[in-house]
């Protein structure tokens, strides 16, 4: 088919895209509108920024000829970083689709999909369904308990209460942890180059952490001498090897060793007994309460996963994306 035909196919499917309808970047996950179709190009107004752009016919067209050169696809890390919206637009077209886990946009003839959300793609709260994560449960819980308290004065809240903020705390950083590395794992498939992708909350990126562990060490000796280095000048003391003589030895480990100790507290146990039963009188309580109550309750219930990010910020470092 000449590019004029799909190009007249493209246009009248925008021209019959409804209302509010929203698109979305395959490579950045920036979200646009549609604003006005012309015969030369069409204009576009990204959400986050009070920004609009004309995406012009001949861009469209190398793109059109680019894809359909690729039998296999036309990969999207090789477009310029500006060109992001141009496979959002051409997916509208019913011989075009993107596939955001290879990171291709390729020509079919079968049935294919679009980058179009939708003017409604946002849930529903009678859509909303309770996943069964420990996440999910521990943080209702520490949602709950710093409700009940005046978590702004600590050094004022009873002993008990601290123990739970603590226990709850250290249960919501582990399992977001957890759940934060399966997120991330199926997200590296679908990051491409080192572009940021964005959504509602924040943006990511692919990123790449060199680790270093030497070889075996008679092999790297080797090596260094044949460059001319002195095995004097690399051998250093081994902190395993001082710890075997100093229990052979009648040496003190002050003796050897610089020892800073430092208190802290420690999570001893968790009473899971005691989380599940007050767990289900929260759900209960929901389900029993009518009207005015219930909505807030709800609405407490859906903006959980907004303040999970200021639950879990008690850490001990800077964690870095593996």
């Amino acid at each position: 088919m000449p590019f004029t035909a799909s190009w007249h196919t493209l246009l009248d499917e925008l021209e019959d895209l409804p209302d509010g309808a929203t698109l979305i970047t395959p490579l950045s996950h920036k979200r646009f509108r549609i604003t006005d179709v012309q015969e030369h190009r069409v204009i576009i107004e990204f959400e986050d920024a009070d920004e609009k752009r004309p995406l012009q016919r001949d861009q469209f067209e190398t793109l059109y000829r680019r894809v359909s050169d690729e039998p296999e696809g036309f990969e999207l890390d090789r477009l310029p970083s500006d060109a992001d919206p141009y496979p959002a637009v051409l997916s509208l077209h019913p011989r075009f689709e993107i596939d955001e886990d290879n990171g291709v946009i390729v020509k079919t003839e079968k049935p294919t999909s679009d980058q179009l959300l939708g003017s409604d793609s946002e849930s529903t709260s009678e859509e909303r369904t309770e996943p069964d994560l420990n996440i999910y449960a521990d943080a209702l819980l520490l949602v709950d308990a710093l409700e009940r308290h005046d978590v702004a004065t600590l050094d004022d809240m009873e002993t008990d209460g601290l123990v739970n903020l603590y226990t709850l705390l250290s249960d919501v950083q582990r399992n977001a942890n957890e759940f934060r590395k399966n997120v991330a794992d199926v997200l590296l498939n679908r990051l491409h180059h080192d572009r940021p992708v964005s959504g509602p909350y924040g943006s990511v990126q692919r990123t790449t952490r060199r680790n270093r562990t030497l070889k075996d060490e008679q092999e790297v000796l080797e090596i260094l001498e044949e460059a001319g280095i002195d095995q004097e000048r690399v051998m250093s003391v081994d902190r395993d090897k001082i710890d075997e003589a100093l229990e052979v030895t009648e040496l003190s480990e002050s003796g050897v060793y610089e020892i800073d100790e430092r208190e802290y507290v420690r999570k001893a146990e968790v009473d899971e007994e005691v989380k599940q039963t007050r767990l289900q009188g929260l759900k209960e309580q929901l389900a029993a309460t009518e009207g005015e109550e219930a909505d807030q309750l709800r609405q407490e219930i859906e903006e959980l996963e907004d303040r999970i990010d200021e639950l879990t910020s008690f850490r001990t470092g800077t964690e870095i994306k593996e």
